[in-house]
C-alpha cells in the first residue's frame, strides 16, 4: 500500500518581521500572523488528504523562542494530527537548534523529533506492505560546517529509506554554508528520498533512484522571499516509484512588479498603466493576499515627476489595491530616467549632476562618511533586522553605491520640478 506524506521546512513559526516598509498596521498584522496561519494549511492538507505523515526538515521556529504562545500554538497543531493518526517527524536546523519549546515541550507520542545523534525510526506498518525507515539527525548547535552525511546510519534493507536533512547542499545566494554536501553524495547513501531545508527556494532533482527535494520556504516573510510558496505532498506508490505534488500554502505573497513608463503620454497615463499591471499581477497570484513592491522604470520625459510625486503615485496604488481587494503595496521604488538629448545643451541641473558624478561619487572621503553613516544605523537596528543592508559586504557596498544614486537623482527631480513642468 502507498506511503504519504508532506514534506516542508523553514516555517520559522512567529518569525519577526525583518523589513521597514511594513509600516501599515494591518499589513505588518497580516504578515506577523502569516507564518501560523501558513502552518495551519499544513496541518489541514495533512488532514483532508488523510496522510501517513508529516516531515519538517529544520528550522519550524526562526530562533531561540522563549514564548510560551508559540508553545501552546504547536502543541494544538500537532494534536491535530496525533488525534488522525498522522505522524510527525521532525528535525532542528540552524534556527531552531538550541530552541527551548522543543527541548521543553512534551510531544504527543506520534511525534519524533531527532536528537543530536542521527537514528533510523522503522514505521509500523500492516503485512504486505512494503517496510519504510525514516532517518533524522539534528543540528546539535547553530554552525554545522562540516557534512553530516556521514553520521547518518546506512539504509534499511529492503526498507524505502527517507533521509530528513538541514543542508545549504553547495551553497545558495544569500544562505551561508551549512552541513554541505552534494547531490552526487546523497545518490551514494542509498535512500529513495531525501527531504532538506535550508534553502528557502524550491528545488528538486530526480531520477529512478533517488529524489532529493528542497520545498523551500512555505510563506515568505519580505520582499526578499517573493513569489508562490508551497510544501510537497510526496506519494510512495507499491512499486516504489515516487510521485511529488506541489501545493502552494502562502497565505501572503510577496511579489514584484515592474512597470516601464517609457510610452506614457502623461500622468495619468502613468497612473492608468501602473493600475492596469496591478490588476493583471494581482489575478495571477494565487495566495489569498498579494504584497506588491512596484519599480517603476523606463525612459520618459516625465522621469522627474515620478521621482519627485512617488508618494502620490504610491497613494494611487494603495486604493487601487484595496479596491482590488487583498492587495497591498509594500513599497514603491522609481527608476525612470530623462531621455537623452545628444543635441540638447546641458542645463544648470546636468552641470549639477555631472559635477556629483565626478566629483562627489568617487571621493574617498564621501564613500567613508556614507558608510560611517549606514554602520550607524545598522548598529541601531536589532539583530534579524541588520540584513536589510546586506548580507556580506559586496552587498552592503553595492546597496550604499545604489542608495547614494537614487538619492542623488530624488533631488534632481525636485529641482526640476521647482522650475515647472
Amino acid at each position: 500500500m502507498v506511503y504519504r506524506f508532506i514534506h516542508t521546512a523553514d516555517i520559522h513559526l512567529d518569525s519577526p518581521l525583518r523589513t521597514l516598509a511594513l509600516r501599515n498596521a494591518e499589513l505588518a498584522e497580516l504578515i506577523g500572523l502569516a507564518t501560523r496561519r501558513s502552518f495551519v494549511r499544513i496541518i489541514d492538507l495533512c488532514l483532508e488528504e488523510q496522510l501517513d505523515a508529516l516531515v519538517i526538515a529544520g528550522d519550524l521556529y526562526d530562533g531561540d523562542q522563549t514564548s510560551m504562545k508559540t508553545a501552546r500554538f504547536l502543541a494544538e497543531q500537532l494534536a491535530r494530527l496525533h488525534q488522525a493518526g498522522i505522524r510527525a517527524f521532525i528535525i532542528r536546523g540552524n534556527h531552531d537548534a538550541l530552541s527551548k519549546i522543543t527541548a521543553e515541550l512534551v510531544m504527543p507520542e506520534t511525534v519524533k523529533v531527532f536528537d543530536a545523534v542521527a537514528e533510523a525510526v522503522a514505521i509500523d506498518r500492516a503485512p504486505g506492505h512494503f517496510p519504510v525507515a525514516i532517518h533524522g539527525l539534528s543540528f546539535a548547535k547553530p554552525q554545522a560546517p562540516e557534512s553530516l552525511l556521514r553520521h547518518y546510519a546506512l539504509p534499511v534493507p529492503d526498507a524505502v529509506n527517507i533521509g530528513i536533512m538541514h543542508t545549504s547542499l553547495g551553497g545558495s545566494a544569500g544562505h551561508d554554508l551549512y552541513a554541505p554536501c552534494s547531490v552526487p553524495d546523497l545518490r551514494q547513501a542509498g535512500f529513495r528520498y531525501w527531504a532538506l531545508g535550508h534553502i528557502h527556494k524550491r528545488s528538486s532533482v530526480e531520477d529512478a533512484s533517488c529524489a532529493i527535494v528542497m520545498p523551500g520556504i512555505p510563506q515568505g516573510r519580505d520582499i526578499n522571499e517573493d513569489g508562490p510558496k508551497s510544501v510537497s505532498l510526496v506519494t510512495i506508490k507499491d512499486d516504489r516509484s515516487i510521485l511529488i505534488e506541489e501545493r502552494q500554502t502562502a497565505v501572503a505573497q510577496f511579489g514584484r512588479l515592474v512597470v516601464n513608463i517609457s510610452k506614457a503620454g502623461d500622468w495619468k497615463d502613468v497612473i492608468l498603466q501602473a493600475k492596469g499591471r496591478l490588476e493583471d499581477f494581482s489575478s495571477a497570484v494565487s495566495a489569498d493576499h498579494l504584497v506588491a513592491r512596484i519599480e517603476v522604470t523606463g525612459s520618459s520625459e516625465l522621469a522627474w515627476r515620478i521621482r519627485r510625486d512617488t508618494d502620490l503615485l504610491r497613494a494611487e496604488l494603495d486604493t487601487h489595491g484595496a479596491a482590488i481587494g487583498n492587495v497591498w503595496i509594500e513599497k514603491v521604488v522609481t527608476y525612470p530616467v530623462a531621455p537623452l538629448r545628444p543635441d540638447a545643451r546641458p542645463g544648470a541641473l546636468e552641470e549639477l549632476a555631472a559635477i556629483i558624478d565626478s566629483e562627489v561619487h568617487g571621493s574617498t572621503e564621501y564613500r567613508e562618511e556614507v558608510r560611517s553613516i549606514a554602520d550607524e544605523l545598522r548598529g541601531q537596528l536589532p539583530a534579524e533586522l541588520r540584513d536589510i543592508f546586506g548580507k556580506d559586504e559586496a552587498s552592503f557596498e553595492n546597496l550604499l553605491a545604489q542608495s547614494a544614486q537614487d538619492g542623488v537623482s530624488q533631488v534632481l527631480a525636485r529641482l526640476r520640478g521647482s522650475e515647472g513642468e
